[in-house]
């Protein structure tokens, strides 16, 4: 018969537990996580059974971590990254040239320069085996903190991401934001004010995606009223075309705008003062002890060494490669 902490720890109550504590919402977590919420309450009760006392409490409809939800918070947090960091250095006695490296890529970023590494790195080290999976900001959060992914490629700093200590970063380039709209009178100005902008209907990404909280914190700060939002997409593809056919105006980061100027027939421009942000890849600590790893940051060193990030981006015509 399984003692009361194997059949806590043997469960996925934890998991659930963290993901309830880091959004206090039923709903949004049960949503997450990917089952009901009663699933959910089922699973919060029977951690409450084990431990012997209430882990929240509500008031009206917010809901808060008790005392002992807060020290089971803590001693949560505290196993997942002892687990985590002792599978880390298991893999750190792995091969270098053979195994899996798992990426998470923010779904909203350009893909283009990653598909073009990928094949040199493949044909270099044809063991080594690239999972590249397209999330959302959440779901490479969780994953990187469950220990699923080995890397992630966000845009950063990212002030909803609390636990930084537990990661390091590795720079892929420098990003902004590029204004794109279709007034004749504004095509030959390199910058446009951000009170210019907003004057204009605006289609742009979900209100919880980076560049729309970017944006609307900087608005926030420059005093300048939020534009009105005619239309929200979690693709830049979709953005601009609803964009162009609609005539309305939006905001891409440069990446983005780079890799695809081309097809992209608006007026652009930066906006003053600029929108910065980086790409980088975000990993926990000992990931780039691992062997493999480690190769795969040498081997990308190497590659853009040659021809820098953004160089790759803005090579248009070479963006075709192995599709005829």
């Amino acid at each position: 018969m399984k003692t009361r902490q194997e059949n806590l720890f043997a469960s996925k109550t934890l998991t659930y537990f963290l993901q309830l504590a880091e959004t206090m919402n039923y709903t949004q977590a049960a949503q997450i996580l990917g089952i009901t919420q009663p699933a959910l309450t089922q699973q919060i009760k029977k951690l409450e059974r084990t431990v012997g006392a209430p882990v929240f409490f509500s008031i009206g409809k917010k809901l808060y971590l008790s005392d002992a939800g807060r020290t089971m918070l803590a001693t949560t947090q505290q196993i997942f990254e002892i687990v985590n960091g002792a599978l880390d250095k298991v893999q750190q006695s792995t091969s270098a040239t053979e195994g899996p490296i798992s990426i998470g890529f923010l779904s909203s970023m350009e893909t283009i320069a990653f598909e073009k590494f990928f094949v040199n790195f493949n044909k270099l080290y044809p063991d080594v085996k690239i999972s590249f999976d397209l999330l959302t900001r959440r779901e490479i959060w969780d994953r990187l903190e469950n220990n699923q992914i080995d890397l992630a490629v966000m845009y950063v700093p990212d002030e909803s991401i609390k636990n930084w200590r537990a990661y390091d970063t590795k720079k892929i380039a420098s990003d902004h934001l590029v204004f794109l709209h279709h007034d004749d009178k504004l095509a030959n100005r390199k910058k446009v004010k951000l009170a210019a902008a907003s004057k204009n209907d605006w289609v742009g990404y979900p209100p919880d995606y980076f560049i729309s909280q970017l944006l609307s914190e900087v608005f926030k700060n420059k005093m300048v009223d939020e534009p009105e939002i005619k239309g929200q997409f979690t693709s830049p593809f979709s953005i601009i075309r609803f964009a162009q056919a609609r005539d309305y105006v939006t905001a891409l980061p440069y990446t983005f705008f780079l890799a695809h100027s081309d097809r992209i027939t608006m007026h652009h421009a930066d906006f003053d003062p600029a929108i910065n942000f980086d790409v980088s890849f975000v990993y926990r600590n000992d990931k780039a002890k691992i062997p493999r790893i480690k190769l795969f940051f040498e081997e990308w060193d190497k590659y853009f060494a040659k021809k820098d990030y953004l160089s790759v981006l803005g090579d248009i015509e070479s963006h075709q490669f192995g599709v005829k």
